[in-house]
């Protein structure tokens, strides 16, 4: 058809001789260089002049990390304290109770069995506790059920799930953070990204989500 073309961009007629696209204002010439996109649509669509305004890419905007702080912490942990002692309470009844049986038939104490019983519970809760911690925290969850339930997640340093046995490091060094006069847990409320000792050694961060 003479006296007109198609534009390159978006199919569109044009007159012969428009410099840009009545659409959409693409520059029909190449060395006039690209045009911005135009920020919304003009009044007039068939226009053959691009409005002033220049659009640019939308920027998402950057989601404030949020960190678990010393007392939510401390809650978390009693709540997974309480959980702990609730699944290996049973096992030191069980002692307490073989040792009162014994002592009713055979007119002994039982204190034996009571002090064994006691030894179990504890030597259970230390393992237990590690367990507990370390595969819930490298698991998918990244958390204990305490932290779980104030949403809190274990991470590394760049918020990426840890492995069981950074976990595990993590754990035994609440150990050394408890050893100095609890001040490694107390250096959660003072520190920029709410590390304690354990944190600090272990990499990891306590991250709200």
């Amino acid at each position: 058809m003479n006296g007109t073309f198609f534009c390159n961009k978006c199919g569109t007629q044009n007159a012969a001789g428009a410099q840009f696209c009545s659409r959409c204002g693409t520059p029909t010439n190449p060395m006039l260089g690209v045009v911005p996109t135009a920020v919304g649509s003009s009044s007039n669509p068939s226009s053959p002049y691009p409005t002033s305004a220049t659009a640019y890419p939308p920027v998402a905007p950057m989601a404030a990390v949020g960190y678990g702080g010393f007392w939510i912490r401390v809650v978390a942990a009693i709540i997974d304290a309480i959980i702990l002692r609730v699944v290996v309470a049973p096992v030191g009844m069980i002692f307490g109770g073989l040792g009162l049986a014994g002592g009713m038939m055979t007119g002994l104490p039982h204190a034996g069995l009571a002090l064994l019983g006691g030894g179990v519970t504890f030597i259970l809760l230390l393992f237990g506790s590690w367990l507990y911690e370390a595969f819930m925290e490298s698991s998918s969850y990244q958390a204990t059920l305490g932290k779980m339930i104030f949403g809190m997640k274990v991470t590394d340093l760049n918020g990426n799930r840890i492995s069981l046995e950074r976990a595990t490091g993590r754990h035994f060094a609440k150990y050394l953070s408890a050893m100095v006069l609890g001040i490694g847990y107390i250096m959660v409320g003072f520190t920029e990204r709410k590390q304690g000792l354990h944190d600090l050694l272990a990499g990891t961060l306590v991250r709200r989500v």
